[in-house]
């Protein structure tokens, strides 16, 4: 089996895509043996209400970060993606700054001021309406102190009338006050130019490299997530209580398992779809989605003594949809007697059939049951999710897969898989090259036959086919 020659690997739709805070790079310009590299976080930080979320969507040129008129929606550290002029790097939106708050405004601040600690360049937004205020230049003092390149952005300048007002916050110190309207785009263009050119290449060494691996806690309501982080600390992080939905914003702990740390977030339970739900439901559910989207590996949890339900079902989804390595762990194990063990099998045949491949661990998190399980599970499906497979390794194997079993005739003619390549990891993600379309039953044998062959339990795995248009058609 050869490799293609009249085919751009480079150019594969959905391939050469971001992998969480990770691009895949083709440095050979052959498509053929890419690897992943870092991005380059900028942080958006400043005091409440100023628009920092309405500039981060404006910068996405999306709408991802939550909005509203009321101060404070924003109270942890969310990453997203963003493009400019075709260089990647990476969005952080923060919760409001204030240097004297209290209870949950406090942590709010910490996670700002981590944001501004590990970030390769800050972006400090200023209402240019109101002019710097006490709180403002609290932060600019800050930021002046810290190494790393700052850009003020002076918001709310709809118009040319608030030029004048904008050019006051040269006071702070910072520099050039860079005016923008984050609600209606006047000026983004050339704040992103300025972001571009104080942003290095790749980021400074951080936890990105050997740092505690992310695991999310998700589940239904009441199912034990904030019992279960309890636990692991030892203490008492997370609110616990009986009454369902006790957590609403995403808790991280560091917790120390099988001697070596781990980033633990315990997240709110999701209890209805994203667009039947309001007011603060809506928000932790978004917030949620985003802790799942910045995690490596999920628990998901299931309450072992209760039947499996529709909320559980939801959930898996949204972890397949982000395609993290997945741990299912059925808590409350001693609720569960001979009778429901026996219930519970038939149930996870029949409602878990689609992650046969999820690794399973039975807990406790009241008593710490088996809670230490987690740690060969978790490892297990982080290995799989990062696993590699060379290309050559792949072909041979695929070669003998498709001798033995050919794919099906489709339209009188039957396909034939020229090439295959392991395009990216996290999830591991494999292209095929073919001439013809494969059927969504060939695709899961041949998913089923890699999973026995080079193994993946616990990581999902995508196969993407890539149709060769005829020559005289691309002609």
């Amino acid at each position: 089996m050869t490799e293609p020659t009249d085919i751009d690997l480079g150019v594969v739709d959905g391939v050469w895509s971001d992998e969480g805070d990770w691009q895949v790079v083709d440095p050979e310009g052959d498509g053929v043996e890419g690897f992943a590299v870092p991005m380059p976080t900028v942080a958006i930080v400043g005091r409440p209400n100023v628009g920092k979320s309405t500039l981060v969507n404006r910068i996405l040129g999306r709408r991802e970060a939550v909005v509203e008129d009321i101060p404070g929606v924003t109270r942890d550290r969310v990453s997203y993606s963003a493009n400019w002029s075709g260089r990647r790097f990476l969005v952080q939106d923060t919760g409001g700054w204030e240097p004297d708050a209290k209870g949950m405004q406090q942590s709010i601040a910490k996670q700002a001021e981590h944001a501004m600690k590990t970030a390769d360049a800050v972006v400090l937004v200023v209402d240019a309406t109101v002019g710097a205020t006490s709180t403002d230049e609290a932060v600019a003092k800050v930021l002046r102190r810290s190494k790393t390149p700052v850009l003020l952005a002076a918001n709310k300048v709809d118009d040319e009338r608030v030029e004048s007002e904008a050019a006051t916050l040269w006071s702070l110190g910072l520099g050039q006050p860079w005016s923008v309207s984050a609600a209606h785009g006047r000026g983004a263009g050339d704040l992103l130019d300025a972001i571009l050119e104080i942003l290095p290449e790749t980021p400074r060494e951080s936890d990105v490299y050997g740092g505690p691996r992310r695991v999310a806690l998700v589940g239904k309501p009441n199912v034990g997530k904030s019992s279960l982080l309890n636990k692991l600390t030892d203490s008492d992080r997370a609110v616990v209580d009986n009454v369902a939905g006790t957590t609403v914003d995403p808790v991280d702990e560091l917790v120390e398992l099988g001697g070596r740390l781990w980033n633990f977030v315990d997240t709110a339970g999701l209890r209805k779809r994203v667009n039947t739900a309001s007011g603060h439901e809506y928000y932790a559910s978004l917030r949620t989605r985003a802790a799942i989207d910045a995690s490596e590996v999920v628990v998901l949890l299931i309450d072992a003594s209760e039947p499996i339900t529709e909320q559980d079902q939801r959930v898996l989804t949204s972890v397949i949809e982000a395609g993290r390595a997945l741990v299912i762990a059925f808590n409350k194990w001693d609720l569960v007697d001979e009778d429901r063990r026996l219930q519970l099998d038939k149930e996870i045949d029949r409602d878990l059939a689609r992650v046969p491949w999820a690794r399973r661990v039975n807990i406790s998190a009241s008593t710490g049951r088996s809670v230490q399980k987690l740690v060969p599970a978790l490892d297990g499906a982080l290995d799989s999710w990062d696993k590699r497979i060379s290309t050559g390794q792949l072909n041979g194997w695929l070669k003998d897969i498709i001798a033995a079993t050919p794919p099906p005739v489709r339209g009188g003619r039957q396909p034939r898989v020229m090439f295959a390549t392991q395009a990216a990891t996290r999830p591991p993600t494999f292209v095929l090259f073919t001439t013809g379309f494969l059927e969504a039953g060939y695709r899961r044998f041949l998913e089923r036959k890699l999973r026995e062959q080079f193994g993946f339990d616990g990581s999902p795995v995508r196969i993407n086919v890539r149709v060769r248009e005829k020559r005289e058609r691309r002609k």
